[in-house]
């Protein structure tokens, strides 16, 4: 996600797919800005539909990456 990207603006963009349950964007404890990833719930067709049209989209200039949680790279301590 780009650093501008708000929660606003990211439930507006999931939110044409069906409903969000729940969401969270990471961000800088210094500067307040988006880390570059979010966490999100919706409902499992809605999720669907959200995942085929916004995987691979480019917003503000970032290609965007979605997917179901836990199939993405591996982050962190093993």
């Amino acid at each position: 996600l780009p650093r501008e990207m708000t929660e606003s603006m990211l439930t507006d963009l999931f939110t044409r797919h069906g409903r969000v349950h729940k969401l969270r964007i990471a961000k800088d404890l210094f500067s307040g800005q988006c880390k570059g990833f979010a966490e999100l719930a919706m409902e499992g067709h809605e999720a669907r539909a959200a995942i085929t049209a916004l995987n691979g989209s480019t917003q503000s200039g970032s290609t965007m990456h979605v997917v179901v949680q836990g199939t993405g790279p591996r982050r962190g301590r093993r």
